[in-house]
């Protein structure tokens, strides 16, 4: 039976990244040796590693403009201290946006290491929006915020024009719609949504924003080390870096990103006309803030779930429970996920 995978992630990835990772973990680039074990100082994988890294900047739009591209470990949890570690002044100042679990991480880091203000929050609603007509502080030294919601279903759809550094978590939306790269500093994601299997991290940044803060930085947290060194300071994740990279072909050969956005728009539509339509059904999410990535839905009457649940996956379909803070059922569209199997849920969904 077909699986059709909406597993919030590590998720669904194309059938031909996983074929061609197959085939390079028995013999990468006829070399006779596995992708497993080459060297990451190897002339093969180097070239990896420099595909990768233009062909994110391409797929940006932000070839010449300044910005460089690193795949670091570490998860976009370390992240969450990478950031105020190379931009927050010892006497300054953070302003994050608290959108929901991952935000939240975001600023317990920030807290921990500076002044770090909140301003605004969803929490007391348990995040089912996105806070609207807030202030950012002009002192800050940049403002945080992330741009999609994987456990409670939320998306920001705009974002705001300020004279600091804008970083953005994108690790669950990256790739999968058209925006202003260029309006943001840093840009971090876990690949493991819409780019790779765990354990890179990508990070974006514009170079011109580092060593302004006055700190001295330990090297392997130090942005400016890690650009120097090519994105190689360390040994790489080299076959998470490798998986990325026929990821990222795959989407260009698709069209990029402007092709996969009209695909994720059509599933997600599909899928959110349904819920509204199903009397068995509610969103979790304010519909003005729906993510395209993760939709969050409810029963309306919780004695269903046990045959619900046992229907849904003798229907093929997996990882559609939702997360414990939010309850009820998680559909993650991620890019890999064709519309064929959102149609799969939706006509199972119209049946019940």
């Amino acid at each position: 039976m077909k699986k059709h995978n909406y597993s919030a992630g590590p998720c669904i990835l194309p059938q031909e990244v996983f074929e061609k990772s197959a085939q390079a973990i028995l013999n990468f680039n006829d070399s006779g040796l596995s992708i497993l074990e080459i060297s990451h100082r190897s002339k093969d994988f180097v070239t990896v590693m420099d595909e990768a890294r233009a062909l994110v900047l391409e797929l940006l739009g932000l070839e010449g403009k300044g910005y460089q591209s690193l795949f670091l470990a570490g998860g976009a949890s370390l992240e969450f201290l990478m950031v105020p570690y190379n931009l927050l002044k010892e006497d300054g100042k953070a302003a994050y946006l608290d959108t929901g679990t991952w935000a939240s991480a975001a600023i317990k880091e920030a807290q921990s290491f500076g002044n770090t203000t909140i301003v605004a929050s969803s929490k007391e609603q348990n995040y089912n929006h996105i806070p609207k007509g807030y202030t950012v502080p002009a002192d800050a030294d940049y403002f945080h915020c992330t741009s999609n919601n994987t456990i409670f279903g939320t998306q920001m759809k705009e974002f705001p024009s300020l004279d600091m550094p804008i970083v953005c978590d994108m690790s669950s939306d990256i790739f999968s719609r058209q925006l202003d790269f260029s309006k943001f500093d840093i840009i971090y994601a876990g690949a493991q949504k819409n780019m790779g299997p765990a354990g890179t991290t990508l990070v974006v940044i514009k170079e011109e924003i580092l060593g302004k803060n006055g700190r001295n930085i330990p090297s392997m947290l130090d942005y400016a080390k890690h650009i120097k060194a090519e994105s190689m300071y360390n040994t790489p994740p080299v076959f998470p870096v490798y998986a990325s990279l026929l990821t990222l072909q795959w989407l260009k050969n698709l069209g990029g990103i402007a092709a996969i956005e009209k695909i994720n728009n059509a599933k997600a539509a599909l899928l959110y006309a349904e819920i509204d339509r199903n009397p068995l059904f509610k969103g979790a999410a304010a519909v003005e803030d729906r993510s395209n990535m993760n939709a969050t839905f409810l029963l309306n009457d919780e004695a269903h779930a046990a045959t619900f649940d046992a229907m849904w996956k003798a229907a093929g379909i997996s990882g559609l429970p939702g997360h414990r803070s939010v309850g009820g059922y998680r559909a993650s569209m991620y890019n890999a996920l064709p519309l064929e199997s959102v149609q799969v849920l939706v006509d199972w969904l119209k049946n019940k």
